[in-house]
């Protein structure tokens, strides 16, 4: 199964596609396509009968999944997107860091 390089609640920016230079949290990953969904990004309409959830039915907007290698991490204290490095804390943890400011996501 690939890695994917962003978790859920990340705050990312989208480096290419029809949204490039969008930013948004990220809401949902399926690592095993390597793909994101991203809050405001790559909005699609969508047809929905009419059921008991939603009893009128319609064309509903919502976002659809991008490749994850279209997204970068955002670090908000540099305000930069940045390229992640790993770093092990004393107690044997793996954490992310900003390759900018070393801040830990």
């Amino acid at each position: 199964m690939p890695k994917v390089h962003v978790k859920r609640g990340d705050t990312v920016l989208v480096i290419s596609g029809k949204d490039k230079g969008k930013k948004g949290e990220v809401l949902k990953v399926f690592p095993e396509k390597n793909r994101v969904i991203v809050k405001g990004v790559n909005i699609v309409s969508k047809h929905v009968r009419p059921n008991m959830a939603n009893r009128q039915g319609g064309i509903i907007k919502q976002e659809a999944p991008i490749h994850a290698s279209n997204v970068m991490l955002y670090c908000t204290k540099c305000n930069k997107p940045t390229r992640i490095a790993h770093k092990f804390l004393e107690d044997g943890s793996k954490v992310r860091v900003c390759k900018h400011c070393n801040e830990t996501f």
